[in-house]
């Protein structure tokens, strides 16, 4: 079932980010290569996991939550991309803020972009 992205919410802790516009989360894992002698083939074995995510928001100077943003900062986060009622799924662990940056144009509503670097597992499961 699809899902319309304005059902989304972000949590810093157990705060609501504000104004947020946008989020991602990518995760990867390795592989180690367990081929042995004699197989035609490669065969792996599924190795360590990590995650790293983005957060799009309009500036808010007012908004607790957007102020802890900066980088080198520990967050603990919950994304909710299907909202926050119940069933609906999270993806929730740590991380460091790995960048920070702001962006103001003549025209346009002024921007806050942080980017993370998970620390520890990912957990995966629904509010």
């Amino acid at each position: 079932m699809a899902h319309h992205g304005k059902e989304g919410v972000v949590k810093a802790g157990s705060d609501v980010i504000g104004s947020v516009t946008g989020f991602s989360i990518d995760t990867t894992a390795d592989v180690v290569e367990d081929t042995s002698l004699g197989n035609s083939a490669k065969t792996y074995l599924a190795g360590r996991t990590a995650y790293s995510g983005s957060i799009d928001m309009h500036y808010d100077e007012t908004d607790t939550a957007q102020e802890t943003l900066d980088a080198g900062a520990s967050i603990s986060f919950t994304l909710l991309p299907e909202g926050n009622t119940s069933g609906d799924q999270s993806f929730a662990g740590s991380g460091i803020i790995t960048s920070m940056s702001v962006g103001v144009s003549l025209d346009g509503v002024t921007t806050r972009t942080v980017a993370f670097q998970g620390t520890g597992a990912l957990t995966i499961g629904t509010v």
